[in-house]
């Protein structure tokens, strides 16, 4: 090699030297040097493993498992995920171009949901707030809901994705059953919660039960498809079990209606007696309550004579969304003003402000009518699409892998205990819809990517024959 060859690597050398003796001059920390050496090598994880950063970083923002496990919050782990899984977005995006993007008409749906939003935040009621929460969740959520929907793109990471989902649910089910066992963060004595200290939204019972019924649809789904291995179908099982039994000991009712319809999305398929689904289901709804020890509860217990003060809260922040939404019927109070708002718009003020406890409702006040028309239309698209999904297959079961087909069965699960528990549990803004969002569109793909003309004409010869 002459001199010509080496000087381009010479300086190449200097130059990183440089970057690490003013790095250290500034900042002088033992691990600035190992820091910036390991760089290279961590931005050939990020381009290389961008699927597992994006569904980390996914899973570490909804599930809060690093609240859950107190040892991880210091780490900034979600900080360091999102830096490596955007980056790497853009790279494969804008300049690789490896990652293939497309459309869907539900997406074309969100899409408008979302530039609403966005408009809504400029005539908020509090402007700062509703900045606020864009910054910190809001943009967050609209850029990972595309790139799980362009990132799950094949069988395998489908697969994937229904593993960690149901993993992930399994981690914090067992911390909500740690916490109900040893008395730990109990609202109104008995209501189990995680990370109340930390100001975790599990430390909500009613949010921490939506959290728990997500991964449920996905847990259900490996169980009941026996094409799936033995041993996964084993811990989709436990994890079922764990699921079900920390959405109990939230004591929400939204999260028990909500899993109830999960559940019943699945009888329906697997019991053909409509007399003994209904029978079972009455039994099993009956059974979950008393589990739950609901009538014990400090707020909404059967100690309540009438309708008791939980329902009555809700009405009464139901009437409020529908007064911002009059006042405000293009835009609403806002994005994460509808709690700020109440006083302003409930003639029921108690001396405190209060949630809305219902996503449609929710919708509503932030967005105004406009608003829930176009997130009412996004949903029954995200519905139809999954329905389409499933009935194609149905009709052609050999063309489609056990992944996919327990993929479909999920987020059709899952939209529909969303839309119950919705009507309980404010989910309007938080990960849960989007992710399944995301996830119908990315199966809706895969299903349609995976009939070949070359599978089609092979099933055709197979039924012929």
């Amino acid at each position: 090699m002459n001199n010509q060859q080496r000087l381009p690597s010479i300086l190449a050398i200097v130059s990183l030297c440089a970057v690490i003796a003013a790095a250290w001059y500034f900042v002088p920390h033992p691990a600035i040097p190992i820091v910036i050496a390991a760089l290279p090598f961590a931005a050939l994880f990020a381009l290389s493993q961008t699927f597992w950063l994006v569904m980390l970083f996914v899973l570490f923002s909804f599930f809060r498992i690093h609240e859950a496990i107190p040892a991880l919050y210091s780490l900034k782990i979600p900080l360091l995920l999102s830096l490596g899984a955007l980056s790497a977005l853009l790279w494969h995006t804008l300049i690789s171009r490896t990652i293939q993007v497309y459309w869907h008409r539900s997406l074309t749906w969100l899409a408008i949901f979302w530039a609403l939003v966005i408009i809504g935040i400029v005539f908020a009621s509090n402007v700062g707030i509703a900045v606020a929460n864009f910054k910190s969740i809001y943009w967050k959520i609209i850029v990972m809901t595309l790139a799980i929907a362009w990132l799950v793109n094949n069988d395998k990471n489908i697969g994937r994705a229904s593993m960690l989902i149901t993993l992930s649910g399994a981690l914090i089910a067992s911390v909500a059953i740690s916490n109900s066992v040893n008395g730990i963060g109990l609202v109104e004595g008995t209501r189990v919660t995680i990370g109340r200290d930390l100001g975790s939204m599990l430390g909500d019972p009613n949010d921490l039960s939506l959290v728990l019924m997500f991964p449920l649809a996905f847990a259900i789904g490996l169980v009941t498809n026996r094409k799936i291995p033995a041993s996964t179908r084993f811990i989709a099982f436990v994890t079922t079990c764990l699921l079900m039994s920390a959405v109990i000991a939230t004591q929400s009712r939204g999260g028990l209606l909500g899993s109830v319809a999960v559940i019943g999305i699945y009888a329906i398929k697997l019991i053909r007696s409509k007399v003994l689904l209904l029978s079972l289901g009455s039994i099993g709804a009956l059974v979950l309550y008393f589990a739950a020890g609901i009538s014990d509860r400090a707020s909404g217990g059967a100690a309540e004579a009438g309708i008791d003060a939980s329902a009555m809260g809700r009405l009464y922040a139901w009437e409020a969304a529908f007064k911002m939404a009059l006042h405000n019927p293009l835009t609403g109070v806002g994005l994460d003003n509808f709690y700020v708002n109440y006083f302003y718009y409930s003639p029921h003020w108690d001396g405190l402000n209060h949630a809305v406890h219902s996503t449609w409702f929710g919708v509503l006040a932030e967005t105004g009518f406009l608003g829930l028309t176009i997130f009412v239309i996004f949903i029954t698209s995200l519905i139809l699409s999954a329905r389409n999904t499933l009935a194609e297959i149905k009709s052609q079961p050999e063309l489609y892998s056990p992944n996919l087909t327990v993929a479909a069965n999920a987020v059709y699960a899952g939209l529909i205990g969303t839309i119950v528990s919705g009507t309980f549990l404010t989910q309007g803004f938080n990960w849960p819809i989007y992710i399944l969002a995301a996830l119908t569109v990315a199966v809706a793909n895969i299903a349609k990517e995976q009939i070949t003309p070359e599978a089609t004409n092979a099933t055709s010869a197979t039924n012929a024959t």
